[in-house]
């Protein structure tokens, strides 16, 4: 989840202007580096400046958190303390349970709130439909049919090598999220990329690990509808094996008396 989070901070602060302008209905045109000071020495997420001088704050949460409107709080307090200005904050979702967060303070005399906006809301056909390929790519966290990684892929083939290589290694790694590194791929060497996702110092490792996790959510379904949850142990020795091996797995399984006869 942590390369997930590094790749969409980069894709908003880059050229996904259509999602800013979902979560926030302004188009930031500076970001802003900013580390609060005081007692916990804050970093946001996301900081930037609109062009009518208003400030947008946003971070990405991939799980619930009950302290999350009190972070949001000592956030807006520390940003208004440094720049003199109260930010427009938006907390955007990206875990895969259903937010259950609080999005406001509330007190004698006290009222604090702000946006909890979940990601799987936004309007992917909006997006895909953008001419920023940064919210193309936000598109596929929303829209996992093939024809919508083909346009994607297509958008990125003609962007120029530099552009290209960083836009394919984020595409794979919100295209991991919903296990679609395969058919990313398979795209990619239908089109006229010169750059190979497996032998890449950095798409070849993150696709090799979006494939196995894969395969381990796969054979994980397997093994509950036949054996029911599973214990810890099970659980850790499914993410150690690598693929060859889920793989057996998968044929073994139907024939397992047991989960112990089919893991030790």
């Amino acid at each position: 989840m942590q390369n997930y989070d590094v790749a969409l901070k980069l894709l908003l602060q880059g050229s996904a202007s259509a999602t800013m302008h979902a979560l926030t209905g302004a188009a930031v045109v500076k970001w802003l580096d900013v580390e609060l000071p005081k007692v916990q020495n804050l970093r946001l997420d996301l900081l930037g400046e609109t062009a009518g001088g208003g400030l947008v704050h946003v971070e990405l949460q991939s799980a619930n958190d009950v302290a999350m409107p009190l972070r949001m709080a000592e956030y807006c307090l520390g940003i208004f303390r440094l720049l003199g200005r109260f930010p427009q904050q938006v907390v955007l979702y990206v875990g895969e349970p259903r937010p259950r967060m609080e999005c406001k303070l509330h007190g004698p005399d006290l009222l604090f709130q702000y946006r909890l906006i979940d990601i799987r809301t936004l309007d992917g056909d909006h997006l895909l439909e953008s001419e920023a390929v940064g919210d193309n790519i936000i598109a596929i966290r929303l829209r996992d049919h093939k024809e919508a990684v083909r346009r994607i892929v297509k958008r990125i083939a003609g962007l120029a090598a530099t552009e290209r290589e960083t836009a394919l290694e984020q595409l794979f790694i919100v295209a991991g999220l919903r296990r679609l590194g395969k058919m990313v791929e398979q795209e990619a060497g239908d089109m006229p990329i010169q750059t190979s996702i497996l032998e890449h110092d950095v798409l070849g490792p993150l696709f090799m690990k979006g494939r196995q996790e894969g395969e381990v959510a796969i054979l994980r379904r397997q093994l509950e509808k036949r054996f029911g949850a599973l214990p810890g142990w099970a659980s850790e020795k499914l993410v150690s094996l690598p693929s060859p091996e889920l793989e057996d797995l998968s044929e073994r399984v139907l024939d397992a008396a047991t989960i112990e006869e089919l893991l030790r």
